[in-house]
């Protein structure tokens, strides 16, 4: 099936409520035009340089989410080319995407990456460790990003009860965030979770945001 045939199917099975980012990392320029033709216009991208590289060239009206594992070092090229950076996963680099953000002038709408999955591999605040650092306050001085919600990513398992409970681990954080008026988060409204493989599960459980990868693009070249 071609990429707008993917694109037109995952429209109509997708929820309106949720918005669907096309995962283009790794994908040339090329087809995330044949995707921008047949109407997306949200693309993830995890690689700073390779996305620096196509935000340059591609219509000025994708918005583009980073929603790769972001280091330090590479913060300040994406500045102000991004819709949302789904990827914070540590107070430092928070603190940092505000420095570079007041610096150009901007302010940069955030996720903060939660770990609730099984493989320590994988990035972001383990849950006590989120909480420890909203309950400081010090995100309130930040006045360069937006703190908009959470991103996560289940258990790479093919076992549907496993994924399921981290969906519903995360969802359970979001709502206790969400719902707390101490933490004093209004735009805290967006949960992205939920991949090719396991999107209907995510959307579930409250997924508001999915992440669309080889479902729409195919296998990737590395």
């Amino acid at each position: 099936m071609a990429i707008a045939d993917n694109i037109r199917l995952f429209h109509e099975l997708v929820p309106p409520t949720v918005e669907i980012v096309a995962v283009s990392k790794f994908h040339p320029s090329e087809m995330i035009l044949e995707a921008y033709q047949a109407g997306q216009r949200v693309f993830g991208e995890s690689r700073v340089q390779e996305f620096i590289e196509k935000e340059k060239i591609l219509p000025k009206d994708i918005r583009w989410h980073f929603i790769g594992h972001l280091q330090t070092n590479k913060v300040k090229p994406i500045i102000g080319k991004t819709s949302l950076i789904e990827s914070v996963d540590s107070q430092r680099l928070l603190n940092l995407i505000n420095k570079e953000s007041e610096i150009a002038g901007v302010r940069s709408d955030v996720l903060l990456q939660v770990h609730v999955a099984q493989e320590v591999a994988k990035f972001g605040f383990y849950p006590e460790e989120l909480f420890d650092f909203l309950n400081t306050g010090v995100y309130k001085n930040l006045n360069s990003v937006r703190i908009c919600g959470l991103m996560g990513m289940a258990t790479n398992t093919d076992d549907e009860t496993r994924v399921k409970k981290d969906f519903i681990h995360l969802h359970d954080i979001y709502k206790k965030i969400k719902e707390n008026d101490a933490y004093d988060l209004p735009n805290f409204t967006r949960l992205s979770m939920g991949m090719s493989g396991d999107w209907q599960l995510a959307v579930a459980e409250g997924a508001n945001i999915v992440r669309i990868g080889s479902a729409i693009f195919g296998d990737r070249t590395y």
